[in-house]
């Protein structure tokens, strides 16, 4: 099969990719290399996601870029730099090759980045996935898979989130602008015939997360001496899920999408186990066998109380069964963040 990942020089997407070669696949990759942090990163995940080694002698941004495009070239996988804002370049791209099913990771991320920012999520998020889709009813591809996030659910009340939650009250722009896919995608599924499935993952951590997230940022913090930002008083909560549960989710989806005909669902990927910002720490220092030098601040705007996804959907339609307790996840990241700095 021909996959289209965009977004897949990212966390999750770079995994998905390694994921996909595995099992034999091609894949075209889109990614813009956005400076929300280092592309460096991004260019390691690269070389990882297709077996090469990571040895890079960076020089500058765009040169490193087209270097990386021809490293990475091969009869089975195609990178493209290229930002979904642009429409004309997407298309090329449509153009040139024929694609099975278009899986859209791309986005810019973040709760309290999307509060300075918001009409650059507006026009990332909303726009570029609009790109995607008038592109994919232009050159009829009827399978899509999209990534939404659990932030639409804002300070649900109801505990675990369902997809039949009611959603309409989001509480930052990044949860808004995901909010808003989800029913654009519905048009694009009931005028185009595009078979669609959104996916709202919850949390996600694992080797590669990136390093603006909390996982990341306390252990790297923890292990060079420096007072982690511990906002509120520590009860806060997220169903944390670990990235090989996200991937095997991604792929039980691909497989529903390739199966079905005329379906549009919007499915939680999460590990239903809930864990408090202080017993994130606390695990965190126990792998790491450090303790925390906590810098206590106010909550953050836009910042929910609680994630729990409810997964009764995920597993009797799509068979998901997440398996990474909690404790081995940190573990396992724990090795490879300190592998990735020695």
């Amino acid at each position: 099969m021909n996959y289209l990942v965009t977004g897949g020089s990212g966390f999750i997407g770079s995994h998905l990719v390694e994921h996909l070669l595995k099992n034999g696949h091609f894949v075209i990759n889109i990614d813009n290399f956005d400076d929300f942090y280092d592309y460096k990163i991004k260019i390691t995940n690269t070389l990882e996601s297709v077996g090469i080694s990571t040895e890079f002698d960076f020089v500058e941004r765009e040169r490193d870029l087209q270097k990386l495009i021809f490293k990475t070239s091969s009869r089975q996988y195609q990178l493209y730099y290229q930002d979904i804002r642009d429409l004309e370049g997407l298309q090329k791209i449509f153009q040139k090759h024929k694609i099975d099913l278009v899986i859209h990771l791309a986005a810019l991320a973040g709760v309290r980045p999307s509060i300075e920012r918001p009409l650059d999520y507006e026009e990332v998020n909303i726009r570029g996935t609009m790109h995607l889709w008038e592109l994919a009813k232009k050159y009829e591809i009827t399978k899509f898979l999209a990534a939404s996030s659990s932030s639409v659910y804002g300070n649900n009340e109801k505990v675990p989130f369902s997809e039949t939650d009611r959603v309409d009250e989001p509480i930052s722009p990044y949860a808004a602008t995901k909010k808003c896919t989800e029913i654009m995608g519905h048009v694009y599924h009931h005028l185009y015939g595009i078979d669609m499935i959104q996916l709202r993952f919850f949390t996600v951590y694992g080797p590669r997360q990136r390093p603006d997230l909390a996982i990341h940022k306390f252990t790297d913090s923890i292990v060079s001496g420096a007072a982690i930002p511990f906002y509120g008083d520590g009860t806060t909560a997220r169903d944390y899920t670990y990235i090989d549960d996200i991937i095997s989710g991604i792929q039980k989806s691909i497989n529903y999408l390739e199966e079905n005909s005329g379906i549009y669902e919007i499915i939680n990927l999460g590990e239903n186990q809930v864990v408090t910002l202080n017993e994130m720490v606390q695990t965190i220092e126990e792998s790491l066998q450090l303790t925390a030098e906590r810098n206590c601040l106010p909550m953050q705007p836009g910042d929910v109380l609680k994630t729990n996804a409810d997964l009764t959907k995920a597993r009797s339609m799509i068979g998901y069964q997440p398996d990474t307790k909690f404790q081995n996840g940190i573990k396992k990241f724990v090795e490879w963040f300190l592998k990735k700095g020695s």
